[in-house]
């Protein structure tokens, strides 16, 4: 659990300098850094996209994941969340936004699986490490285009992370490196999702695809069978 509380410090850390460093600067240049950070975070879910080698299981799982996450309607649950928060923080807007761009961000990944297994495996926190140093420079500009709203993506990071960290011995054998790929790339089709939502002022329910991102743990061991 070391390295995921040292990468939670880190994302909190890099909010409160990007919060701060982006008081005084006027609308039109924060609507410029945010258009930015849009395209930086496309740059990222492609990244994560292109390492799909079963395209099948990729459209399959945002498929069935967005009929799940609708019917829960999970974008509600998030969008509450943030406006309690909102309240808490003195009214500041786009904390929902900024909550689920930065989960997404830091919590979808290689990294952050491979990372936490080793930590609760081996103890090595090496990987988590080097993740919180990645984290904490991207969360100064998330943060300085998306607002204090990003640091509950610390929170988001805690819980995800830990919970792999502490389950690491029955979730070993079942996070295989093609199940993670797959996983990597529904994730980064979810990330690109945010970062057109920050540049065109749309809305692709993100929040509502988010269980598309754990399918392939099912996907590929079924049709593995066939």
């Amino acid at each position: 659990m070391l390295g995921t509380l040292i990468n939670a410090g880190a994302i909190l850390l890099g909010t409160v300098i990007g919060t701060l460093l982006s008081k005084g600067i006027p609308a039109r240049m924060r609507e410029c850094m945010m258009q930015g950070m849009g395209l930086c975070i496309i740059l990222i879910g492609i990244q994560g996209a292109v390492k799909t080698a079963n395209t099948l299981c990729v459209i399959v799982c945002i498929a069935v994941g967005g009929l799940i996450g609708c019917a829960i309607n999970i974008e509600r649950q998030m969008e509450r969340l943030g406006n309690f928060a909102e309240k808490k923080l003195s009214g500041t807007g786009g904390i929902a936004n900024a909550f689920v761009a930065s989960t997404l961000v830091f919590c979808v990944g290689a990294m952050a699986i491979v990372g936490a297994l080793d930590s609760g495996l081996r103890g090595d926190n090496s990987t988590l490490i080097a993740k919180a140093l990645l984290d904490g420079v991207i969360a100064v500009f998330l943060s300085s285009s998306l607002g204090m709203g990003v640091a509950l993506s610390a929170v988001a990071v805690l819980i995800y992370q830990g919970a792999i960290a502490l389950m690491s011995t029955w979730l070993a054998p079942l996070l295989t490196d093609a199940i993670i790929n797959e996983m990597s790339a529904v994730g980064g089709l979810l990330i690109i999702g945010i970062g057109l939502n920050m540049i065109y002022d749309k809305h692709i329910c993100v929040g509502n695809l988010l269980p598309a991102i754990f399918l392939p743990i099912a996907y590929m061991p079924l049709t593995a069978l066939f």
